[in-house]
């Protein structure tokens, strides 16, 4: 059994205007089927509005569905009441696409991140240093820098932090909604290399968003091509950017920047 299953998930949202709804609905999510194996990469490809910001909000647990279900290891998720998800949500957590905005500048980086270190255990006073070093460490990050703010960091450090938050937790999933694409190119492969090296090394199972077919293919085993709600093609990395069956699969794929493949 796949670690995350989506079966026939909807999210339809109604039309309005100045009158009110009109009766008609955007199917912004319709009857999508996805499996994800456990330690496996699934790579989520599209074009902006093509749907999938709205189904990795489904998968979070932070917009409904209008139908469907998605099973996270066997326990369907959006059955779970509102307590028994945010206890569940420790398994699953988010990267988002803007470093800048997905951390408070209020709050240093030891603040941060020794709240999502104490998610799942608390930790006494006397090891939180220690373990938000050890965090830094693992993503890349001098823990000498701990107590600054992320306004003093740069882009590239900020998603590293982003992704420490993210790890803190210790989830089984990590769904990435696309980490890179507001980054200088020269920052994005040590991006990717970090989140590939964190997969390897915590047996992450995750969801790699992008609207970029060969970023998702130098990161994912599988592919899922979502085009107006809808999953048009889906399969092994090598065989979709191969040999896409489709013509959006294709459009796609020309339209893809050649530096990493």
């Amino acid at each position: 059994m796949a670690y995350l299953e989506v079966r026939e998930a909807s999210v339809h949202f109604p039309m309005r205007n100045t009158w009110g709804t009109t009766g008609e609905v955007v199917k912004a999510v319709d009857s999508v089927n996805l499996n994800v194996e456990r330690g496996k990469i699934l790579g989520l490809v599209g074009e902006s509005g093509c749907g999938k910001s709205t189904l990795s909000r489904a998968i979070m647990q932070l917009q409904p569905l209008t139908a469907g279900s998605i099973s996270l290891d066997g326990t369907k998720l959006n059955e779970l009441s509102a307590a028994a998800i945010r206890r569940r949500r420790l398994d699953f957590q988010m990267v988002f696409q803007d470093p800048y905005a997905s951390l408070n500048p209020r709050f240093s980086i030891f603040s941060t991140l020794t709240e999502a270190l104490s998610r799942r255990t608390p930790l006494p006073r006397n090891q939180r240093e220690e373990a938000v070093a050890e965090l830094m460490n693992r993503v890349g990050l001098s823990p000498e820098h701990m107590y600054k703010y992320p306004h003093e960091f740069s882009g590239g450090q900020r998603q590293r932090i982003a992704i420490a938050r993210a790890i803190a937790p210790q989830p089984a999933l990590l769904l990435a909604d696309e980490p890179v694409s507001a980054l200088d190119v020269s920052i994005q492969s040590q991006i990717l290399n970090l989140l590939l090296d964190l997969r390897h090394d915590l047996g992450l199972t995750m969801i790699f968003i992008s609207h970029d077919l060969s970023v998702v293919h130098y990161m994912a085993d599988t592919i899922a091509v979502m085009q107006r709600g809808r999953i048009v093609e889906y399969g092994q990395a090598d065989d979709v950017f191969s040999n896409p069956q489709h013509d959006y699969t294709r459009k796609l794929l020309a339209a893809a920047p050649k530096g990493i493949r």
